[in-house]
């Protein structure tokens, strides 16, 4: 049995996190994907993020077509700093038959080494990683080599499309009035409106 494992603030949820996610459940033929929205970020526990019930709901209406797709609380359920090879290792223990893809993009690249006991990641999971759009591939490459030779990392390729969207434009465009139709699942888009989320002044 295979799971899949998506990890963001998805603040908010777009087609983008969703596209690649379907990716990978066909490509890598996961039998469950979930989304773990994050909690306290370690290296990001500064910015301001919507409450997690708000983007729990936001991710549980962007889903509930797809059977395949979960949603965990597991790190907003936690009053405390979330590291990835600690949310992993609860994962490896509730989900002991499974063998466990953690989905990544190349930005993570360039800051994995930063992560706690990140050379243990290997030992709980296999870590699958997507390109983004604007990436360079070769410092991309040299990346790649220099995280498998200096410490061990091996990665997943995940062909998929380079999708254009983030949660930063998404936000910024509600900002400036502007449409976010076609960017996300119209009943996120409906829930944001209805809640006015990220509507605030800059």
């Amino acid at each position: 049995m295979k799971l899949g494992i998506i990890g963001g603030s998805f603040d908010p949820i777009h087609f983008g996190h969703l596209i690649i996610a379907e990716y990978a459940r066909v490509s890598l033929s996961l039998d469950k994907l979930i989304f773990i929205p994050t909690g306290i970020h370690p290296l990001k526990s500064n910015r301001k993020i919507s409450q997690p019930n708000l983007r729990m709901e936001m991710i549980s209406l962007a889903i509930k077509s797809n059977p395949y797709f979960d949603l965990s609380s597991l790190e907003v359920d936690r009053a405390i700093i979330s590291y990835t090879v600690d949310t992993l290792s609860l994962l490896k223990e509730e989900y002991g038959s499974y063998e466990l893809y953690f989905i990544i993009g190349t930005d993570i690249l360039f800051e994995i080494d930063r992560w706690k006991e990140f050379r243990e990641l290997p030992r709980l999971c296999k870590l699958v990683l997507f390109h983004r759009a604007g990436d360079r591939e070769q410092e991309i490459e040299k990346r790649i080599e220099e995280l498998r030779l200096g410490h061990g990392l091996e990665f997943v390729r995940l062909e998929s499309p380079k999708i254009e969207i983030s949660s930063t434009e998404i936000r910024n465009r509600l900002r400036k009035g502007q449409s976010i139709k076609y960017l996300l699942p119209e009943e996120v888009e409906n829930f944001i409106t209805h809640h006015r989320l990220y509507m605030e002044e800059k």
